[in-house]
């Protein structure tokens, strides 16, 4: 059975608006690594429209980028992807596939037929993943910067408060931290 991982830039207070924070070639690095690692992606509708209006177009090369982009757009168009979603039953981007019906159900059969582990990126569904107990370790990238506005991670809320048992914390040179827990007990 393969890994469920979250992963996710936060800042100092908690906001993971996607606009924040540093976005340079040591913070795509780390993502980098973290998504050849993975044997799939899983994102939530939201997050997949949101990367699908912009990274197959870097891929193909209609969309200027610098080489490094362009390259972690090639990666993640080959990567396959799955995406919860309710209101949205087609999803065109190579690779994707949809996760329909009993969420803890339809994960379950992805982490168990992905031994490499699946990398989550979606804020809103990891907070409901992790209601459910399917999430497994936590890659957060923490940015040096207080944001002073949401969207803020796990806003729903959890039932109780999660133990986590730190594995690494690793300080980049631009000030962020990249910390790596996984469930505690």
């Amino acid at each position: 059975m393969g890994t469920l991982t979250f992963s996710i830039n936060v800042t100092l207070d908690g906001c993971v608006d996607h606009q924040e924070g540093i976005a340079d070639d040591e913070t795509h690095a780390f993502f980098t690594r973290l998504m050849d690692d993975a044997g799939a992606m899983l994102w939530g509708r939201i997050t997949y429209e949101m990367m699908e209006s912009y990274w197959p177009a870097v891929a193909r090369g209609d969309e200027s980028a610098p080489p490094a982009l362009r390259e972690w757009a090639i990666k993640l168009d080959a990567k396959p992807k799955y995406i919860v979603s309710s209101t949205r039953a087609d999803f065109p981007w190579t690779n994707s596939h949809h996760i329909a019906g009993d969420l803890r159900a339809g994960v379950q059969r992805l982490k168990d037929a992905t031994p490499d582990g699946v990398l989550l990126g979606s804020g809103a569904l990891a907070a409901e993943l992790d209601r459910l107990g399917l999430i497994d370790e936590y890659r957060f990238l923490i940015q040096p910067v207080i944001a002073g506005h949401g969207p803020t991670l796990y806003r729903s809320g959890l039932a109780s408060t999660r133990m986590l048992e730190l594995v690494s914390a690793e300080p980049l040179h631009n000030g962020t931290v990249a910390m790596h827990y996984r469930r505690a007990g």
